[in-house]
């Protein structure tokens, strides 16, 4: 199992990424790949995924653990993270997301790099994520 973490800090209070982390409409803007998501019950959530030139369903299944979401999927390859908020002051959060994943599975489920290419990929793709959660939630915070 590999296992990568990363985090950024956002300018708004925990409680406003909170909010929007747990909207699935926000994961179309701002986790790549998504191209659908939507609500398929308390805890569960359905997404369209392309990846590798191919697009996936994912079922997903959510669990609030205080001021951190972990998630897995229950349908599709075998996936699962956290998303957690930690409190920097009260209007700055630190959103830290650990995304763990067997290599075979990426690429038997989507194609692509193996090894390192593989491991470099994913990394770029959590931070660009991460990046896209940071803008989203400050623009929303503005309006």
């Amino acid at each position: 199992m590999s296992t990568l973490e990363e985090h950024i800090d956002i300018d708004v209070p925990l409680d406003k990424a909170w909010e929007t982390l747990h909207r699935a409409d926000t994961y179309t803007r701002c986790v790549g790949g998504v191209r659908e998501a939507r609500s398929a019950g308390e805890r569960r959530t359905h997404l369209d995924v392309e990846a590798g030139g191919r697009t996936r369903g994912l079922d997903v299944e959510t669990t609030d653990r205080g001021k951190e979401l972990a998630w897995k999927t229950t349908s599709g390859p075998d996936l699962a993270g956290t998303v957690s908020l930690l409190p920097i002051d009260r209007e700055h959060t630190r959103v830290q997301a650990r995304f763990e994943y067997e290599p075979d599975t990426i690429t038997e489920a989507f194609g692509g790099p193996k090894g390192f290419a593989q491991h470099a990929a994913i990394e770029r793709g959590v931070r660009s994520d991460l990046q896209q959660f940071k803008e989203l939630v400050e623009r929303e915070r503005k309006r």
